[in-house]
């Protein structure tokens, strides 16, 4: 006779599996887990023996959803500052390539973070980080970025990874030295994209700190010339890669992610069918950032047709960053991602969870299936839509990570 940790019963699960019923939902469930491992994820009637036979502990969930726990997957959470200021700006007509060529975007939090020492870097950025969790969110991505130098981004992904220690979640940590060019090499783009395949890079694969390496392939970016010089060395190193693709112009972003078997191309704005069927071929995930585009105010929309119709998996993330998406709320932006880019909202919850592990390259957690991570999210709702219905609210009613409650 099994012996769990636990047993929840009298549940709702939306299980995300592929069973073919919407959001994989068991009426009349029960959940079970040991060791942080789910053991049970089934209708209550497929128990092998009595409930208090079977776990040590058990409870009567009263009819509760449960649901795996969110993953965000694209966030640049780690920051010093921030830039309410340029929001302003924007509202009185300024666009974001007049503000990041003015020497203000990216290269203005680059300043702060560069500025601030690791312990206040963490305690500027661990708040944010609590309110994702509160909010469901179990996993999290967090880039580098905003240090462009060495020094600077090593002190980034550092303190990402102790906001995972400190907070008992999976943080994934990916370096994003390419994400703009910092001012001491200003007019030499091409010397600062040495600097980082040559000798930024290597150290940080060396430190093992990051997971993955990122870029931003954009006209006041990277060249995909430029971005393809980075991807081939953290292929050297044997790190996977992901890219801010498309999302001002359709530079050929999404196809040249695909070329390099990248577990993400994210934005997507303005990427072409090629780009579609390049992914779908590739089993690339395409990630949705509404909040980003709904801050800037953009009206191109990704492709969401396209990646439908040739199987392409969509995820969904907050992009949380302090210029373009100061979104604290993965919730949200499944929200938006309804509301402004029409998923549905199966879709959406399935793309901040099973589809954001994809994105994340971790195969053990986003669905609710015996085997998976005992991550999971009690919610104070009647059916798994409410999730993308309300806008804002606490709807996380208990929260899970490893089989322990946070």
């Amino acid at each position: 006779m099994p012996h769990w940790d636990c047993l929840l019963l009298d549940c709702r699960l939306a299980t995300l599996g592929d069973d073919g019923d919407a959001y994989g939902a068991i009426e009349n469930a029960a959940l079970g887990w040991k060791s942080g491992q789910i053991t049970f994820a089934a209708g209550q009637s497929q128990l092998p023996g009595k409930p208090g036979d079977l776990a040590t502990q058990v409870e009567s969930m009263h009819g509760a959803w449960i649901t795996p726990g969110l993953i965000d997957c694209h966030t640049h959470l780690v920051f010093a500052g921030n830039r309410a200021e340029e929001f302003e700006l924007r509202l009185n007509g300024a666009s974001y390539e007049d503000i990041a060529r003015a020497g203000g975007g990216i290269v203005s939090t680059v300043t702060k973070t560069r500025a601030a020492g690791e312990d206040e870097l963490l305690a500027q950025s661990l708040p944010r980080a609590r309110v994702l969790l509160a909010d469901g969110v179990t996993t999290l991505e967090i880039k580098s970025g905003y240090g462009l130098d060495l020094d600077s981004e090593a002190k980034m992904l550092r303190v990402a990874r102790r906001i995972g220690s400190e907070l008992g979640v999976t943080v994934r940590t990916t370096f994003l030295g390419a994400h703009a060019v910092p001012p001491e090499f200003a007019g030499r783009q091409s010397d600062y994209v040495d600097e980082v395949c040559v000798r930024m890079l290597p150290a940080i694969a060396r430190a093992d700190l990051a997971d993955a390496v990122d870029a931003f392939c954009e006209n006041i970016a990277f060249t995909p010339s430029e971005t393809r010089r980075v991807f081939e060395e953290a292929r050297a190193l044997g790190l996977p890669v992901k890219l801010h693709a498309d999302q001002l112009s359709d530079l050929g972003g999404a196809a040249l992610a695909a070329e390099f078997g990248a577990l993400s191309a994210d934005h997507l704005e303005y990427t072409n069918e090629a780009g579609v069927h390049a992914m779908a071929a590739n089993g690339t995930v395409a990630v949705m950032l509404p909040a980003a585009f709904y801050t800037l105010r953009e009206s191109k929309l990704p492709p969401i047709e396209q990646f439908r119709a040739h199987g392409v998996a969509m995820a969904v993330a907050s992009d949380l960053n302090p210029g373009t998406s100061p979104l604290l709320s993965l919730r949200h932006a499944m929200n938006l991602a309804c509301t402004l880019f029409r998923m549905t909202p199966e879709e959406a919850l399935r793309g901040a969870t099973v589809n954001a592990a994809r994105a994340l390259g971790l195969h053990d957690r986003g669905t609710l299936e015996p085997g998976k991570r005992a991550d999971f999210v009690i919610w104070d709702i009647g059916h798994p839509a409410e999730l993308c219905y309300w806008i804002g609210g606490a709807l996380a009613g208990q929260v899970f990570v490893g089989g322990q409650r946070r």
